[in-house]
Formats: C-alpha cells, structure tokens, sequence
C-alpha cells in the first residue's frame, strides 16, 4: 500500500505539531505519523513549562547567559541568541493558538523559575504545560484541510537516492524520497513519498532502566536518521532530572524542577539539606550538578534515595499548584504537604541528537528534525530547564518556511519500491527479544549513566554489541514487529551513546568520567556520521 504527501511529519508532540501546523497552513499535504495515539508525546509529560522573557526586570541577555553557563562551553552562540530572541513572539503565537498559560490576580503571567534560572521566566499551566500546548495544538491542526494523522503508525526507515541507488555522486549529501511506515494494527508496511520528512519523534530514556518519559520514547527518528547517513552529535549528554518519585512499584514519575524553584529543599535521609556542599545556588543549581549530588548523597550513606521536602511550598497549597505531582505522590502513598517525597535521578532528556541548523534541515536534503531528537547547538552540554520547548517552536517555525518552498517545488517521487516482510517469529525468540530489551536497559544503566568510566564504558560497548549482532542475525528477517523495531532502534541508540561518550575525554556538563576529570581547553563536538 502507497500514500503520497507534500511532507510527512513523524511525531505529535510540540516540535511535529507546529512544523505540521505551519506547513498546512501553507496549503501543503502533510502527513502526521504517530506510532501509539496523537497525544501521546514527551511534550505530554512536560510539566514544567516554557522558558522565555516577558518580565520587565528581565532580559534577552540574561537568559542567553544562562543558557550558555548551563550549557558548559559547548553551546552555539549564534544559535543559543536567535532562539531566545523569538521565544517571545513564538510564546504570543502559542496564546493565539489557544494555549492558556496562568496568569496572576494583576493578569500578568504567574512565571515560575527553576535551576540555572537567574529570574522568574517560566510560563507554566499548573505542572500540564506540555499537555496544555499539545491539546492547544492538536485542535489548531484539526480545524486545517490537508492534514492526514495517521495513529498506531511506526515509522520504520526513510528512503533515500542512496538507498534507492540512484544518488548522484558528483552531489554533497543525499536526498529524502519517503518513509516506510507500519501500521501497527493492520501489520502491513506503507510506503510514504514525500520530498519533505520531519523528524520529531522525541527522546530516548527507555534504553535506561528508570526514565521519566513515556514508553515512546525508543529513539527512533536518531535511529532512522543515523541509518540513513546523517551526523548524530553530542550522544553521551544525556539529562537525568534529579527528583523523579521513588515508588515500591518501580514507576520513576517526574518530579518538576518547579518544586524547587518555588522553595523544595533536597534533604538526606537525616534530614539534613546537602545542596549548599555541592553549588552556590544550592537546590537550585544546574540539573547536571543536582543529579550528580543526589547521586554522590546515596552511594556515600548506600541509601535507595534521598527526600525531597517541600512541606512549605506555595503556602502550603501544593496541592493547586502542582495537581499532577501530588496525584501521583498520593498513589505512592506521599502526602507532600505533610512529609517529604522520596526521590531519585532517573534519565530524562537528551541534549545531542541529529544535526540540524536553526531551521531543522540535517545534511540530507529534504530531512529536518526538531525537538529532542534534533541538536541545534542550543543546550550544548547540558539543557537549561523549560528551554526545549521553546527550542521546538522556534526551529519549527523557522523550519516549516523552507521544507514548504522545498516541497513546492518537487512532487512527490513516483514508483519507490514497497517493503520486503520476513516470516513470522516464533514464540521462544519472542521470549529472547524481552530479554535483550531488558538486558540492554540494565547494562546503560550500570555502565553508561550519571558517572562513567572508561571500563565501564568498554564493557557498554561489547554488550552493545552482541545485542546488535543478535538483532541483525536472529530478528531481523522475522515479519517487521513493533517491540522489534523499537529493540532495534534502542540498540543502535545505545551504540551511538556509547562511541559519543567514548570520544570525550574529559568531563563537561553532563558526562562526567573520573578518569578524565578535567575539561579540555576547547570545548569540541563528538560525531557519528556512517555512509548511508
């Protein structure tokens, strides 16, 4: 089965959502690939919020030097100054499109501030922000003509000139033609044209063994853009939020920095507040350095987690402020107005990704990522908080201007070639697959998480390996799964991880390695580019 479009967005959360916006209302075909429901997204779990400046006592320049101080020498500039500049008017277009954030009793916005922030520049709704901006704009997307939102759809590969063995080699870089899509209900494979593809497909925290994001979030746009001969950067920068929710059942649910930033102190299991040792700005420091603390706080007293105390937060009302936290401390049976929630790091947010500029193009003509998955030079080493957001609506706005003059001018291709489908697995490699799924988790955990080492690293590695020799000689010719794809798509994510964190020798920002505890003088990007 075929479809054709003028672009195909793959993702739904606030990056996909406003490219996929912006080119209906240039009057193109868009498709919209999601592989679950159309709201399910890391931008639904954002609790935060946005970060941009609206207050009088603040400014560009602070929040450009914030942003550069979090980042650890390793921002671009140039980039890090343009995206602050036009949160403003992107933040008065989200409004527009109907995005409600709080506003105080004076009718200004209530603007929160958390770690790495020197002013309040937060616009939040409650902690659902991500959730607010993603119902705000699947409803702008509805009331467009044009738009094809395909749910329960994986993207599989994209398609290439070089894949189809046809690129020109006098030409720099390749060109994108489609995607193969699963539809993951009907179990048959679409083969999509489009001379446009937009990768929006988020994060990957479900190669660790405790994230806060959501069950999507396997890499696969890294995944599909690396196999296809795009520069992956700055891998081994992955966040991990310091307090996500320690519950008996396993569950890590995301703890906003917010809490923090309205007077949350993290304390021992002795009570005693241990932030101050760490950072001048004690709990609200950098995530990096928080995560790293908490971290060294629980190896040093060998506890399973450290509290959080905000029994004094907004006046006592934590409960209107942060609905969704304490919901879910109250299923953990916590009640954070009357004692502290037990907390942990939990990975969270990735800072590299596929290479674009500003305006989501990669170095295949045709290929634009934004959001998480992409890496405009924006957070550098490490994300300062409630940054990605605006990060997503700005390169998508940018972005949607030339992918639309792009498609404009060449159709769809015509004749791609449909996918070949293996035969089915049967069950006891099926038992195999969860096995290596889990495997995969645990070693990232162990071996590739807050602090590193080369050994450790080295044996990530040979792990990774085997997985992916496992993946390509036993799977791979079994009919085209789901919990295949996403094994495959995580392996090689991992695989990326590891070679990133492998060619830096030093500690910055989030990678952190005793056996190179200094920083280099110049702060250089670590690559992964392969011939596609």
């Amino acid at each position: 089965m075929n479809a054709s479009f003028d672009a195909v967005v793959v993702g739904s959360g606030i990056g996909g959502l406003s490219f996929a916006l912006k080119l209906a209302e240039a009057g193109l075909r868009v498709g919209i690939v999601t592989k679950k429901t159309k709201s399910d997204s890391n931008t639904n779990w954002a609790q935060g919020g946005i970060a941009c400046v609206t207050a009088e006592d603040d400014s560009l320049a602070s929040h450009v030097t914030d942003t550069l101080a979090a980042g650890d020498g390793l921002c671009d500039r140039a980039v890090v100054e343009a995206i602050v500049a036009a949160g403003p008017a992107r933040v008065r277009e989200l409004i527009a499109w109907g995005v409600d954030f709080e506003r105080g009793r004076d009718g200004r916005h209530d603007l929160g501030r958390e770690g790495g922030h020197t002013r309040r520049r937060i616009l939040h709704a409650r902690d659902m922000t991500g959730r607010a901006i993603e119902s705000a704009l699947l409803l702008a997307v509805a009331r467009l003509p044009g738009v094809t939102l395909l749910e329960h759809h994986l993207a599989v590969d994209l398609i290439t000139d070089g894949k189809l063995g046809r690129a020109d080699p006098g030409r720099s870089g390749d060109r994108v033609r489609g995607l193969y899509v699963l539809d993951t209900r009907a179990g048959r494979v679409l083969t999509c044209a489009a001379p446009v593809v937009v990768l929006a497909t988020g994060g990957v925290g479900q190669v660790y063994l405790y994230t806060t994001n959501p069950e999507i979030a396997t890499g696969d746009g890294i995944a599909m853009a690396h196999r296809a001969g795009a520069e992956i950067r700055d891998m081994e920068f992955v966040q991990f939020h310091p307090t996500a929710l320690f519950a008996a059942d396993g569950t890590r649910a995301l703890v906003s920095e917010a809490v923090r930033g309205e007077g949350a102190v993290l304390r021992d299991l002795q009570g005693r507040a241990f932030m101050a040792d760490f950072h001048p700005q004690a709990d609200l420091a950098p995530r990096d350095v928080v995560a790293r603390a908490i971290d060294t706080v629980m190896k040093r007293a060998g506890s399973p987690h450290v509290l959080l105390d905000a029994t004094r937060v907004a006046g006592g009302r934590f409960a209107e402020r942060f609905p969704t936290i304490h919901a879910s401390c109250l299923r953990a049976g916590v009640d954070p107005s009357r004692q502290p929630i037990p907390v942990v790091p939990a990975a969270h947010y990735l800072c590299g990704g596929i290479a674009t500029d500003l305006a989501g193009r990669t170095a295949i003509r045709g290929l634009h990522a934004v959001g998480e998955c992409a890496c405009t030079g924006l957070h550098g080493a490490n994300r300062l908080a409630s940054n990605s957001l605006l990060e997503a609506v700005v390169v998508a706005h940018d972005g949607a201007r030339a992918a639309a003059e792009l498609a404009r001018a060449e159709a769809p291709a015509d004749g791609l070639p449909g996918w070949v489908d293996g035969s089915a697995a049967d069950p006891d490699e099926r038992v195999v697959l969860s096995h290596n799924w889990d495997e995969l988790r645990r070693a990232m955990w162990d071996y590739v998480g807050i602090i590193r080492t080369d050994k450790r690293l080295a044996r990530a590695a040979s792990r990774i390996r085997t997985l992916a020799e496992e993946v390509r000689e036993h799977y791979w010719n079994f009919r085209v799964e789901p919990r295949l794809l996403e094994l495959r798509n995580l392996v090689l994510v991992a695989e990326l991880i590891v070679t990133c964190a492998q060619q830096r020798r030093e500690s910055r920002g989030l990678h952190h390695t005793p056996d190179h505890p200094a920083k280099l003088p110049q702060a250089l990007h670590s690559s992964v580019r392969r011939s596609p």
